[in-house]
């Protein structure tokens, strides 16, 4: 009987899940909720106005500077006093942006793949980027929301000194705008709190390309939004494994299907990108997987010589960067760090490398799977690096860019004006944020300026 039942169910479980991706796909968790009505233009324009000027309000660009990070966890749950700063380098000069992509935050099992999300898991690595970004001494403002202290209580129930809440107290420095999970992909972006107002049309697209070609198991999370008068789009994605001859056609196709497939609100005024492409700089970041085509005697001792240069000819994503059709545009800094993939847990040796016991076990050669690639004129990519945590199987990927962004000196007066106004106050009282999702548990003011 309990077979039946399981024969039963499991079509209806995936019909479900099929179903429920559909619905709920366009839906995130942010610190506020999404600006898309244009309140920074609401100011009238003056109909006497030349429109020499107005466009010239617009012909002005400032420099930003944009952190993004992609690591692979293997499907291992942090611990609590697990340090994300020497990832996203806070001890250096900080950026404007931060943008992390994960992939495999739960075990691909089919409980997972089918199932609701783990939200736990996806609060756990939000709590520790907030912390990472913004620790401050606990002697800090008495004002900081009570939400955000339930988050970190509710995500680390620990309350020992290595509880991240023990580190997080005053006003924050960095906030999230859009966090995002689609079964083992979570996608994160974090700006400078004097940024947020200048963020709008936030919006998300989930693409599942794993089983039966739609299931989450595989797929990318694209998330976009406008700076200023600047679009960007950041794709976090996980393609299809497999290191055999001929693989990386199906990877090829993933990115294909997430191209084709993924698709943002036009907006209000329906003058947003709607496609992937359409946005002015896109950022594509995940667990690629793709591959080095030698034989793996080869790879491997061209990585123990170092020879990045040579193992980088044979790498199946330049190749595809270089001389394909699907990613002819985009680009990758120079790779000057050890392949990312695959090491054994908690070492620094190359999975198969010490090769004992069964020989039907796969090997899995050396392969820079993690990979940060980019799209659009006016990014300029300053860092290309790897971080050494041994958490997993795979090493984090990092990256700096910047961007111009154009900035409309306008609307700059225009939101001078806004929060000046009694609308603002207004519009303040009106704007709360969900109580729905677990990652804010309380109602607070939309705006903290």
């Amino acid at each position: 009987m309990p077979s039946k039942q399981r024969e039963v169910m499991w079509p209806s479980l995936v019909a479900s899940k099929i179903l429920k991706k559909r619905l709920g796909s366009n839906n995130f968790v942010a610190d506020y909720p999404s600006i898309t009505e244009p309140i920074f233009e609401f100011t009238s324009i003056d109909q006497s106005t030349p429109s020499s000027n107005i466009l010239q309000h617009h012909k002005d660009t400032k420099k930003y500077k944009v952190f993004v990070s992609t690591w692979n966890i293997g499907g291992i749950a942090p611990e609590e006093d697990l340090n994300l700063e020497d990832l996203l380098e806070t001890s250096n000069t900080p950026c404007d942006i931060y943008v992390l992509g994960f992939q495999e935050i739960v075990p691909l099992q089919a409980s997972n793949v089918l199932g609701s999300e783990n939200s736990k898991i996806c609060m756990m690595w939000n709590s520790l980027t907030r912390v990472a970004l913004n620790k401050i001494s606990r002697n800090g403002d008495k004002d900081f929301p009570d939400a955000k202290m339930d988050e970190m209580n509710n995500s680390f129930p620990n309350k020992e000194e290595n509880n991240p809440t023990h580190y997080l107290q005053g006003p924050q420095d960095y906030q999230c705008i859009i966090s995002k999970q689609m079964v083992g992909i979570l996608i994160s972006v974090w700006v400078r709190s004097d940024l947020r107002p200048f963020i709008r049309h936030q919006s998300v697209s989930c693409i599942g390309c794993g089983v039966m070609g739609c299931l989450g198991n595989k797929g990318s999370v694209s998330v976009r939004f406008k700076l200023h008068e600047t679009s960007f789009c950041f794709v976090c994605s996980h393609l299809a494994s497999g290191g055999r001859e001929g693989d990386e056609k199906y990877r090829n196709s993933n990115v294909a299907e997430i191209f084709s497939r993924t698709s943002f609100p036009r907006g209000p005024l329906l003058d947003l990108p709607r496609k992937i492409l359409d946005h002015e700089y896109v950022i594509l970041l995940g667990d690629l997987n793709y591959r080095i085509s030698l034989p793996e005697e080869t790879t491997r001792l061209l990585v123990e010589q170092r020879d990045w240069d040579s193992l980088i000819e044979s790498d199946q994503l330049r190749m595809e960067l270089m001389n394909g059709n699907l990613l002819r545009g985009w680009n990758e800094e120079a790779i000057k760090f050890a392949p990312t993939y695959k090491y054994y847990p908690n070492s620094d040796v190359y999975y198969g490398c010490c090769y004992q016991g069964d020989r039907t076990q796969k090997r899995r050669a050396p392969a820079w799977c993690d990979r940060i690639i980019w799209y659009g004129k006016g990014l300029k990519q300053l860092q290309y690096s790897r971080s050494e945590s041994k958490l997993s199987d795979h090493r984090p990927v990092k990256a700096i860019f910047t961007s111009d962004v154009r900035v409309s000196q306008l609307a700059l007066k225009n939101l001078q004006s806004l929060f000046l106004s009694e609308r603002f106050e207004n519009l303040k009282s009106h704007i709360e944020v969900s109580s729905n999702d677990k990652f804010l548990r309380k109602k607070y003011s939309s705006f903290r300026l």
